[in-house]
């Protein structure tokens, strides 16, 4: 599919020019993304009504909707470009102060026009992933966390039977499923009223594969039972914290309704988010996919000054399926998370500290 995106203006989408139906004529998405023009200038930017009805508009469309804004203008100026801002999926400034300062809806990028292309490249590729992840992640924004995670999982079941997972699998090519760990894929210690949980698998980079979320569950479920653990360390051995779901397991799934029940009712994710108040995650190297989607849910991340990010389901065709279009959303706001999820651009541990991703840097041992 065409990755460039039509551009509009605020007061197109004021008037209505992205209420045209979604599929065209033949079930295919027609024009999956609109970008709109929010630079000073721009026709209906610095009208206050126009901007008022844009967000309404916005509101209520079914694509996918892209701001870029070309700075600068004074923070405390744009109190109608916030509101627009937060009635898009995410929007992309120049502007750093803006990008800071503004809302968490605005993300800096130094060349705005590049940061569209990317996105706009990977939304062409794959729209049916991004049209349904942009469906999840709104109505999630309403829903409570386990009822939020049951529409991720819903939707991930959808997607693993859909062409573009299909056309990744293809190009991926047959894979022998991994295999059986010979040690304990997650080691767990008891010390007085903490327990330790550490995922084992480094020579897999602690993927999440079935027997180490098997294990991690079970381990997860002491600690939620038993009272008497007032503290919960997880972390992971190796070089890497956890490199997101184990691919060589993907596409292996025979029965996709029991996949979601697997994926809501016996994954970590709920686990930790009920263990929130109890629960540290210490993350480094590589936290891929579900490798923060999962520590997300924890009340307190730490992650090491060499840990770094990414969610590159959109690429294969799926959205995160691990939880994280619950859990990352409620910690950097669902615009950000948009743009994780979409262009799958990996995130330092700076940005990430900064946008709340995770709470602190520090030095793990």
């Amino acid at each position: 599919m065409d990755s460039h995106a039509p551009h509009i203006t605020a007061r197109q989408l004021a008037d209505g020019i992205a209420d045209a139906p979604l599929l065209d004529d033949g079930a295919a998405i027609d024009t999956p993304l609109m970008v709109v023009d929010l630079t000073p200038g721009s026709d209906g930017v610095d009208d206050p009504e126009v901007l008022a009805a844009a967000a309404r508009r916005a509101h209520q469309a079914d694509r996918i909707l892209l701001g870029v804004h070309r700075g600068p203008r004074p923070v405390g100026e744009g109190g109608g470009l916030t509101a627009i801002t937060q009635s898009l999926d995410v929007t992309y400034t120049d502007d750093p102060d803006l990008g800071r300062n503004a809302h968490r809806s605005v993300v800096h990028a130094p060349d705005p026009d590049d940061a569209v292309t990317a996105f706009a490249a990977r939304v062409g590729a794959n729209p049916q992933a991004s049209v349904v992840l942009r469906q999840v992640v709104r109505a999630g924004n309403g829903l409570d966390v386990p009822a939020a995670m049951d529409v991720e999982s819903l939707a991930y079941s959808t997607l693993l039977g859909g062409p573009e997972f299909a056309r990744w699998l293809a190009h991926r090519g047959p894979r022998p499923l991994p295999p059986t760990p010979t040690d304990d894929p997650v080691l767990t210690v008891r010390d007085g009223d903490e327990l330790w949980v550490t995922l084992n698998r480094p020579e897999r980079r602690n993927a999440y594969g079935a027997r180490l979320r098997d294990a991690l569950t079970s381990a997860l479920i002491v600690a939620t039972s038993d009272p008497s653990v007032s503290r919960v360390v997880l972390d992971g051995a190796g070089p890497s914290f956890c490199a997101g779901g184990d691919l060589d397991e993907f596409g292996t799934t025979p029965d996709l309704a029991l996949a979601h029940l697997i994926r809501t009712r016996g994954g970590a994710g709920l686990l930790v988010h009920a263990l929130a108040g109890r629960i540290e995650v210490r993350v480094h190297g590589a936290c891929v996919g579900g490798g923060i989607e999962i520590p997300a849910f924890a009340g307190r991340v730490v992650a090491s000054p060499d840990a770094w990010f990414r969610l590159p389901e959109v690429e294969m065709g799926l959205i995160p399926g691990a939880g994280g279009t619950a859990s990352i959303p409620r910690r950097i706001g669902r615009w950000r998370a948009m743009h994780l999820f979409v262009t799958g651009a990996r995130l330092d541990v700076g940005t990430a500290l900064d946008w709340g991703l995770v709470d602190a840097v520090d030095t793990i041992h």
